[in-house]
């Protein structure tokens, strides 16, 4: 049966997935929804996904949800490196996943909620919260730029989960207008933003998993 990735070739999260199925060399079969129909809000799709979010996933039989949840399953699944071994590198990495969910992921998604997904469901831009959004990120960013000239990725000198965590988001970013990890007054940032959005995973799914 394999593993099936229920959800949108052009959702955020269900590229999230695919990009680390790409890494590990895990095939999988994407099975579509469609929002503008309402799929995610079925009856059979709350079932799985109680939330009515995408994606989940079916692998011969288990079902998991949260795209971050998924990536963590498949790396200790299926093995690699994504997944620091030991103790303190395991702290540093999740101390890396929280960074990325708590200070780069609320900004980085609001600001294409307001400008690209607010319209789909008849919604109108706030300009105000779009700048809230961009203020923060990149007041957040600066923080970015100390520990990349430390090292590497942000969880030490190898990639992690927590670097291809920011990859939907942080394309989107630039598709709309705020190139702020390409900053060159931040050269850093910019040296691990390239390393992490030109891996071929990600050029892969980039445009559709």
């Amino acid at each position: 049966m394999g593993l099936k990735i229920i959800g949108s070739p052009i959702s955020t999260c269900t590229r999230r997935v695919a990009a680390v199925c790409k890494e590990l060399g895990v095939p999988y079969e994407l099975v579509t929804i469609d929002f503008a129909n309402g799929d995610h809000k079925s009856p059979a799709f709350l079932e799985k996904q109680p939330f009515g979010q995408a994606p989940y996933i079916d692998d011969d039989g288990f079902i998991l949800y949260e795209s971050r949840a998924i990536c963590r399953y498949l790396v200790l699944k299926h093995g690699g490196s994504l997944i620091p071994k030991g103790v303190e590198a395991q702290a540093k990495f999740e101390q890396a996943c929280s960074i990325e969910g708590t200070n780069f992921d609320p900004s980085a998604a609001g600001i294409p909620f307001e400008l690209m997904f607010k319209a789909y469901s008849g919604g109108v831009t706030d300009p105000a919260r779009v700048e809230e959004y961009a203020k923060n990120l990149h007041a957040k960013l600066g923080a970015y730029e100390k520990i990349l000239s430390k090292q590497k990725f942000l969880a030490g000198d190898e990639i992690t989960l927590a670097d291809l965590f920011h990859l939907p988001y942080g394309t989107l970013l630039g598709a709309c207008g705020y190139n702020y990890l390409e900053d060159p007054a931040r050269p850093n940032l910019a040296r691990w933003w390239k390393d992490v959005y030109s891996r071929p995973s990600w050029q892969a799914v980039k445009d559709g998993a």
